[in-house]
């Protein structure tokens, strides 16, 4: 007996509203919002030293500050600083909560650029692929 339901183990995101996938600008504007944030926490940490400076010694500041930044927060509130600011969050396709792991596996492939970029028709990319996850809108 056939059916034309999807296997238990995929879930089916709505096609609109709250669950449905996130749109390519609201995703863009998040990763920037991100990125900014983890510029602007560097600079603190570092106490204002030139963390732009490829010859400073700091140079990888603002990606490990980014790093913690999005994986402490997706673990913690559902979605990185950015995502939750455009209303955007990170939905796991078993309902479960993001756990600390899934959150840093995750953000380490899109920190490899290549995963985000290789993705399927509902936007989700080999990273969420991997961890099981969808950038959905949050309202």
């Amino acid at each position: 007996m056939s059916s034309n339901q999807p296997p238990a183990t995929e879930a089916t995101l709505p096609s609109q509203g709250p669950g449905s996938p996130a749109s390519w600008p609201r995703r863009i504007a998040a990763l920037l919002l991100d990125w900014l944030a983890g510029n602007l926490l560097a600079f603190v940490v570092t106490g204002g030293a030139d963390v732009w400076d490829a010859t400073s010694g700091l140079v990888w500041m603002p990606l490990i500050c980014w790093y913690v930044l999005v994986v402490v927060s997706t673990a913690v509130a559902g979605g990185s600083l950015g995502q939750l600011m455009v209303k955007l969050r990170v939905a796991h396709l078993g309902g479960r909560r993001i756990s600390v792991f899934v959150a840093a596996v995750r953000t380490l492939m899109i920190a490899l650029v290549i995963p985000p970029l290789v993705f399927t028709h509902d936007g989700r990319g080999l990273h969420d692929l991997a961890s099981n996850t969808a950038v959905v809108n949050a309202a």
